[in-house]
């Protein structure tokens, strides 16, 4: 329970989102002994939301866990990397054994052949990182019944039961960083853009952006101005990757020609592009997702207003737990900013106390349903 109190303390939950499937037939052949692995903190867990039970390991045991990435790579300060931290973080607590690894995709015909390989090798759970391994995950599954799974960001179109799928509630939490930035915005507009379009790894996000931005409004009598996303029409702007800096660089760009001064980038490692324009022109603000960017791209310290998080960690750590202790679930299990699932990660320290208040209060209103983002939606 220590690490939950933690975050809840600070008013933050660890927290991408899927990724591109375009890219050629190389898969990573790391073998499982090859992969690097580091200590990290104690998490917790959190009660399955489904009745649906798997039994994994025989209760006690350590168990071998093994991760396959999307085409973001396992370092993309991002989403892969943050879900590999909630294993790292089950091998410190002497959950999952040393033999246990990731393997990164390089392309999407990388999927099936990666989770093949963890099956062969007798992982105990494989956990598939991504809304785009829906497709994979759901074929291997049904082909493995005995082979558990837990997919990040997406459930399976039909479900199975030895499939769980985790989701986050992140409009919620991109809702306080859209307040956030209607109020250090100078220029009076502010803009978000994709990665590639995947309904809530993405859109979520951009959408509780807005809101959070329309709330302030209708709060302070202002009128701040929220390029590339309109959530009544689903339309906005994407780059159509998640690996590509250049593409966010050149996308933010074109949203600072039309006066934005805080950008949130849901694209993964594309937003680091938006972080070095932001730190050139000296005059912008940018918006982590998933990790904490102020600990996982300190070198852009300077620029970065605050990160929008997922509790990816926590979810993978769970999943390993329960299947430790053969107490799978599975099915859908949602993690809400009622128990710090999601959530804001530190502000810059220049932002005005009283905003800092102001967005600390309305965190407290999300959690007890006084405030509703979706009440924001324009009929």
């Amino acid at each position: 329970m220590r690490y939950l109190a933690i975050f809840a303390v600070l008013g933050l939950v660890l927290a991408a989102c899927g990724s591109d499937g375009g890219g050629d037939d190389t898969t990573t052949t790391a073998a499982v002994d090859e992969t690097t692995t580091s200590e990290s903190m104690d998490t917790t867990t959190s009660e399955a939301m489904d009745d649906t039970s798997t039994t994994g390991a025989v209760a006690g045991d350590a168990i071998k866990a093994c991760q396959v990435t999307d085409t973001g790579g396992i370092d993309d300060q991002s989403f892969n990397e943050t879900a590999w931290k909630g294993i790292e973080d089950a091998m410190a607590a002497g959950l999952a054994n040393e033999e246990s690894a990731f393997l990164e995709s390089q392309a999407d015909t990388d999927y099936v052949p990666n989770i093949q390989s963890f099956i062969d090798a007798d992982c105990d759970l494989i956990v598939t990182v991504g809304f785009l391994l829906t497709d994979a995950t759901q074929q291997m599954a049904t082909e493995n019944p005995d082979q558990l799974f837990q997919i990040i960001d997406s459930t399976m179109p039909e479900p199975l039961p030895n499939v769980q799928g985790a989701i986050f509630g992140t409009t919620d939490a991109a809702f306080l960083a859209g307040y956030l930035a209607a109020g250090v915005s100078e220029t009076g507009v502010v803009a978000t853009y994709g990665g590639i379009q995947i309904p809530c790894g993405v859109t979520c996000f951009m959408d509780g952006f807005v809101y959070g931005v329309r709330y302030y409004n209708e709060v302070n009598g202002s009128d701040v101005q929220v390029l590339g996303w309109n959530p009544e029409e689903q339309t906005g702007t994407f780059t159509g990757d998640f690996e590509n800096l250049d593409n966010g660089r050149n996308t933010t760009q074109a949203f600072v020609d039309e006066n934005a001064d805080v950008i949130l980038p849901v694209a993964g490692p594309v937003g680091l592009g938006t972080a070095a324009l932001a730190q050139e022109l000296g005059d912008r603000w940018v918006i982590g997702v998933d990790a904490d960017w102020f600990v996982t791209a300190p070198e852009y310290e300077d620029v970065i207003l605050t990160s929008v998080l997922k509790g990816l960690d926590v979810a993978v750590y769970t999943a390993v737990e329960d299947v430790a202790s053969a107490s799978f679930q599975s099915g859908p299990r949602e993690y809400t900013i009622q128990e710090d699932g999601v959530g804001l990660g530190q502000i810059a320290s220049d932002v005005d106390p009283t905003l800092v208040a102001e967005v600390e209060e309305l965190r407290a209103a999300l959690q007890a349903g006084e405030v509703t983002p979706a009440d924001m939606a324009q009929s």
